[in-house]
């Protein structure tokens, strides 16, 4: 794994796909996005790393046109502008962080076997806020977060 910090774009995988996006016309880059998502958050076999690291990255996309953050602002992210992506790409992006996280996903349980697995888990914790952050409030309520 070719990862050097906990961030959304701190990895190889998600660094390739960053440039990836930079390389795609404008118009390609909301469907690469959306394919990404929809890979990680629909998919029925075990989500891989591969997988898992660029649904990250690309929900750290969605994340940060909630916020107003520009990706070039993302450490190790696109320089290239993202156009405005629809509204619906948060609840897919919230649905693949849920999937990166669940039991069947290799990049959690290598997280969970390392010394940083908690910080990371956080990491993603603050991405899903941003993209929902009535259902985190709830969800952590529940489980007493």
């Amino acid at each position: 794994m070719g990862t050097w910090d906990i961030h959304p774009f701190d990895n190889d995988t998600a660094a390739d796909f960053a440039n990836d996006l930079d390389d795609a016309d404008t118009l390609e880059r909301v469907a690469l996005i959306r394919t990404v998502l929809m890979r990680a958050a629909h998919g029925k076999d075990y989500l891989e790393v591969p997988e898992a690291e660029e649904a990250v990255a690309a929900a750290a996309l969605v994340a940060a046109q909630c916020s107003d953050t520009e990706p070039g602002n993302i450490p190790y992210g696109p320089e290239e502008p993202i156009p405005t992506l629809p509204a619906d790409l948060r609840l897919v992006a919230v649905e693949a962080l849920d999937r990166v996280l669940a039991d069947e996903s290799e990049l959690s349980e290598l997280w969970e076997e390392s010394e940083g697995g908690g910080a990371w888990k956080r990491s993603i914790g603050r991405l899903r806020q941003a993209l929902d952050p009535a259902l985190q409030t709830q969800r952590d309520a529940l489980f007493g977060v």
